[in-house]
């Protein structure tokens, strides 16, 4: 639909299309195996493939949360700012996705060096980061990750609908007080 319908193919909504498929590569990669452990009671696949697990859904998580901060910073652009703002690209949106995957990437290779591991969950019927081992390069990881992953993003996100919101209801007081004037 998004290729075929001209009016769709806005910059913002390549990010639309870029969480979207995300979230598709995310079902897609990771669904089938974990049914298949989640019958079998265990991890079946090997260790090796219990890291690139783990990473992909680690991967695919980070994406999925820079790609709503970039939608997030894009409506706070055009709803807070409006006229002011500066629009969106076409090439601003895919420099966006790109920074999206790429970022995600950095952040979740860390592991392969050494820097935490991927390991088999709690239930063995999945893998992701080792939360775990009580050392302190795999905790400083987990610290770091949280913060830049997690926690920047969040208050980006929460700083932006703030505003949001706060513009929405001025508007709608404006357009109460207009309405008051007419009538």
């Amino acid at each position: 639909v998004f290729l075929n319908t001209k009016s769709l193919r806005s910059p913002a909504n390549t990010l639309v299309v870029n969480l979207a498929l995300n979230d598709f590569l995310m079902m897609l990669v990771m669904f089938p195996p974990l049914v298949t452990n989640s019958y079998w009671g265990t991890w079946v696949f090997g260790p090796r493939f219990c890291e690139v697990y783990a990473f992909w859904g680690n991967m695919c998580g980070c994406v999925s949360i820079n790609t709503m901060v970039w939608i997030t910073l894009d409506r706070y652009n055009v709803i807070v700012k409006g006229m002011n703002g500066t629009p969106l690209t076409s090439n601003g949106a895919m420099l966006r996705n790109l920074f999206s995957w790429v970022f995600s990437i950095v952040w979740c290779i860390f592991p392969f060096f050494g820097w935490n591991r991927y390991v088999p969950e709690g239930n063995m019927c999945a893998c992701g980061t080792d939360y775990l081992t009580d050392n302190e390069v795999s905790k400083s990881y987990l610290y770091v990750y949280t913060v830049w992953v997690s926690v920047i993003p969040f208050c980006i996100i929460v700083f932006s609908y703030f505003f949001i919101v706060k513009a929405v209801m001025a508007h709608e007081q404006q357009m109460r007080d207009q309405a008051k004037k007419m009538g």
